[in-house]
């Protein structure tokens, strides 16, 4: 089966709104999830690039639909979702996010897949669920990463799984879940295939 080489991922642009995204052709995964569940950490860890993502001390920093191909191919792309949840920014800037993600969810012709991040000891929160919801609404298969994995002894990391799977077996074919953990490189191998798998397909 043919691979991409994540390394070469580079930024493309960063859009505020639907209208201002790249060109909605060739194909792209994004990748979403609540404020400080290691969604830009997951992303340099699979392009194996210490900044591609911008990570932050200060959760909800992505503002905006931060676009990356990969090496020189702009009909590949990765897709950096706006981060939600405990950012500090008055209930409008929030509703504004969530019209803009909703907008792009929905209309994106060229999104292939969803790569949904929750943190291993809180996941399927609100967002998540709400993302679930517009992934289902569109018939997207969703692939989810239980990040921060290390912070768990392996087997309650692996019972945090079991309960996130019984809690979507509704939603199985639709949804693939693992666990994984950006500072021990835990899982990477699996969501490569994943994306190669929606990338190539």
């Amino acid at each position: 089966m043919a691979r991409l080489n994540y390394q070469t991922a580079r930024y493309l642009t960063s859009a505020p709104t639907l209208a201002k995204c790249p060109a909605d052709e060739g194909v792209e995964v994004a990748f979403a999830g609540r404020s400080n569940a290691g969604k830009s950490s997951a992303i340099n860890a699979l392009t194996r690039q210490k900044a591609l993502a911008r990570t932050s001390k200060t959760p909800g920093r992505t503002q905006l639909i931060n676009f990356f191909v990969l090496g020189e191919d702009v009909g590949r792309r990765l897709v950096d979702l706006p981060g939600y949840g405990f950012a500090k920014v008055p209930e409008a800037v929030k509703l504004e996010w969530q019209r803009h993600l909703s907008d792009y969810l929905q209309r994106r012709a060229s999104l292939r897949g969803l790569v949904l991040v929750m943190d291993v000891r809180h996941p399927l929160t609100e967002f998540d669920q709400t993302m679930l919801g517009w992934a289902d609404d569109k018939d997207m298969p969703v692939h989810i990463l239980l990040t921060k994995a290390d912070k768990l002894k392996p087997g309650a990391a692996k019972n945090a799984l079991q309960q996130v799977r019984s809690r979507l077996r509704d939603w199985e074919d639709l949804v693939s879940i693992q666990l994984f953990s950006a500072l021990k490189g835990q899982g990477i191998d699996e969501v490569h295939e994943r994306l190669d798998g929606w990338l190539l397909g």
